[in-house]
């Protein structure tokens, strides 16, 4: 054994293990409501989760999009997923998909993988429309969260948000997060900032322009740090690649909540990280941010 490398290097680097019997118990009652998960790394993450045994309901604005989604449909059929329509722009339609996902007992994850398609503009970059979309639907799903228990909360945001988290960028790829997603990032950095507010977190950047986040927002939630079990997932550049982790186990992407400095990860290596460390190892990682890259 090379005893330069740190122990817990050496434990990522092993193989996965197959689940205990305690943590298939666990899986096997475990309930998620999915926000944003009708494909990429909402999906992947579902898939996994009910592979693993998890239950999951999906709020969609389109639910006929698992209309030929043989696996979901499997699942579906079992009783192990659930299709909610709704629109996660729209506070009735979220509470009514936490109204129904906890009809039969409390929900133990809510994971948020909102996201829109943005356009390209030349003088603007990519933009969205609503270029509010994800910090909106953040207020509508923080808003309608149950209080008694409280579920476990995982998003999906950036790196490059934030000027520590843009300094650390490969010298490459900070033209392109200054110039090209410049308006998407403005609106993950209003929904890290609902965050921060709702994990009772110090902030320490700009606050975020009033035509994304409007004054009194905080009037919406309850007070300062309601909503400590977060967990906010900052993915480097996002490919459609394979996952490295299926055949490498954790030692396929890098996982930390110190910057990175990474190029790129696949959205299928970010979801193994959310389905495979995130959920089976929660109490590392509650009230934290993770960059997760190569």
């Amino acid at each position: 054994m090379d005893h330069g490398v740190p122990f817990e290097t050496i434990l990522d680097r092993l193989p996965l293990s197959p689940p205990t019997q305690l943590q298939t118990h666990i899986l096997s009652t475990m309930k998620v409501l999915v926000f944003g998960g009708s494909k990429n790394i909402g999906y992947y993450s579902a898939e996994r989760l009910l592979d693993s045994g998890a239950t999951v309901y999906f709020q969609l604005r389109r639910p006929s999009a698992f209309d030929e989604d043989e696996k979901i449909q499997k699942y579906v059929k079992s009783g192990k997923a659930f299709i909610i329509q709704g629109d996660a722009l729209k506070a009735e339609d979220v509470q009514r998909a936490f109204t129904e996902a906890s009809a039969d007992g409390p929900i133990d994850f809510v994971l948020f993988t909102v996201g829109g398609a943005p356009t390209f503009k030349l003088s603007k970059g990519m933009v969205l429309d609503p270029p509010d979309i994800c910090s909106a639907s953040m207020l509508n799903v923080l808003a309608a969260m149950p209080r008694d228990p409280v579920p476990k909360l995982i998003l999906i945001s950036s790196i490059g948000l934030t000027k520590t988290s843009h300094e650390s960028l490969p010298a490459l790829l900070k033209p392109m997060y200054g110039y090209l997603l410049q308006h998407p990032h403005e609106d993950k950095l209003a929904m890290e900032r609902v965050i921060a507010y709702a994990a009772g977190r110090e902030w320490k950047e700009e606050e975020p322009s009033a035509s994304i986040l409007p004054e009194g927002w905080q009037s919406r939630l309850p007070e300062a740090g309601f909503q400590k079990r977060t967990l906010v997932v900052r993915p480097a550049f996002l490919t459609d690649g394979k996952c490295k982790a299926d055949k490498e186990g954790n030692a396929g992407y890098r996982a930390s909540d110190q910057e990175l400095g990474g190029y790129t990860v696949s959205r299928r290596d970010v979801a193994h990280f959310i389905a495979e460390q995130a959920v089976k190892d929660w109490e590392k990682y509650e009230n934290s941010i993770i960059n997760v890259g190569y």
